[in-house]
């Protein structure tokens, strides 16, 4: 059993879903792992990670639509607005998706399904730089 871990830094220029895929998908399978768990953690309360479809992107579009409506900016039920009318709703965004993602690893690759990509969802409108930490254990 050995375990490795590398944390991948991705620039965002606002609200969007950034595809991570490939990123991810090159450092599992340079690894050498045969057989494991990858495990990916964003470091951040207000971006979050997602596992979807990468084929239509009406689908990602359709996503950010329903969030929009689910938790709207500058609602006034909001009192924490210390970064702007932005704030409180991308930690609701967060709350409500995912911080981390565990994914099997297979035969030397990541087992994800078809159609199927790793997302980094930046809730805020600035632009930061977020980090997924990526973490397999295995063989």
């Amino acid at each position: 059993m050995k375990q490795l871990s590398q944390t991948l830094a991705i620039q965002t220029s606002g609200r969007h879903f950034y595809d991570v895929t490939q990123k991810v998908l090159d450092w599992a399978e340079q690894s050498n792992f045969k057989e494991g768990l990858l495990t990916l953690y964003v470091q951040h309360t207000s971006a979050s990670l997602l596992i979807n479809e990468n084929y239509d992107p009406d689908v990602l579009v359709d996503l950010e639509s329903f969030f929009e409506r689910l938790v709207p900016d500058g609602d006034p039920l909001f009192i924490h607005t210390a970064e702007g009318h932005d704030d409180m709703p991308a930690h609701i965004r967060t709350a409500l998706t995912q911080t981390s993602l565990s994914i099997p690893i297979k035969e030397g690759k990541v087992a994800l399904g078809q159609w199927q990509g790793i997302f980094l969802y930046e809730h805020r409108y600035q632009s930061h730089e977020r980090r997924i930490l990526m973490h397999v254990i295995g063989e």
